[in-house]
């Protein structure tokens, strides 16, 4: 069996050291759209480097390294083809606000593996330190299509109920034509998101948007209309990822307020509101 679960989660962290600077900082804002209007007091605060605010998706690709649906092929236990591979959903705590520059070290290690049938789901744990203590703890959840049926734990259901009621607020984001292209340019270079021969190979009719992209593009939507643009507030951010985004297409991003907790969904505008993220939350202060 190319996954052996039990060799996965017996496995020590790999560990490393990652560094980034104001300018990973800007090209990764850039990535998820802002910067428009250019001139803009509120999309200054993430693309000049005199007033850089981080928002804690960065967390996600600091150190422009491989992302962590790529990072979790190559731990022991763990020998499967990339373009049967899907990143399921992805959850970020940060410990304290991320700074506009810095080192850390990061630990690496399958926390869970479980057998859904038909595809297998591993959940990869990233933290994240510097020199004054833990900066962030990141979960990415990795489907492998083909690799289930051994018998293993089924896991917990990934589905949550959906918001009741009218959303709070909504908007919509649209996505560039070469949203992909420029996400990329942060580490995660998956040829399913930008060359259509590869695309096909995963079932797809064209390349698709980096789910991590779409989700920093939801977490600063939450930031900029319900919590003042203050990305110091935010202190975890989770989400499924229910379908693809294409680039080119519109988001429309739906809020629900709740006590120091926002819910949100997130589809496809073009597409009669075609599901792109799920069971969303970002926790706040």
């Amino acid at each position: 069996m190319p996954i052996d679960a039990a060799k996965a989660l017996a496995a020590a962290p790999r560990t490393g050291e990652i560094s980034w600077t104001p300018k990973d900082v800007q090209l990764y804002h850039l990535g998820i759209g802002a910067g428009v209007p250019a001139t803009d007091p509120r999309e200054l605060r993430y693309t000049l480097e005199t007033r850089l605010h981080v928002l804690p998706s960065f967390a996600t690709v600091a150190g422009a390294g491989a992302p962590g649906v790529i990072r979790a092929l190559s731990l022991p236990g763990v020998d499967v083809d990339l373009a049967r591979v899907l990143h399921g959903g992805q959850s970020l705590t940060v410990h304290r606000p991320l700074p506009a520059q810095g080192t850390a070290t990061t630990a690496d290690r399958i926390v869970a593996v479980y057998d859904k049938g038909t595809a297998a789901v591993l959940v990869m744990r990233t933290e994240a330190a510097d020199a004054e203590g833990p900066l962030w703890t990141g979960d990415a959840v990795v489907h492998v299509r083909g690799e289930g049926g051994w018998g293993g734990d089924r896991g917990p259901s990934a589905r949550t109920p959906a918001p009741t009621g009218g959303p709070d607020r909504t908007v919509e984001r649209r996505l560039r034509g070469d949203q992909a292209l420029l996400y990329r340019l942060s580490g995660d270079l998956n040829p399913l998101h930008a060359d259509p021969e590869f695309a096909a190979r995963a079932g797809f009719d064209r390349p698709v948007l980096h789910g991590l992209c779409t989700y920093g593009v939801t977490l600063k939507a939450v930031v900029d209309t319900l919590l003042d643009g203050d990305v110091t507030r935010v202190r975890s951010c989770a989400t499924r990822f229910a379908g693809v985004a294409y680039p080119g297409e519109t988001l429309r991003i739906r809020m629900w307020r709740g006590d120091g907790r926002v819910r949100v969904t997130v589809s496809a505008a073009e597409r009669d509101d075609a599901p792109v993220l799920a069971g969303t939350t970002v926790d706040h202060g």
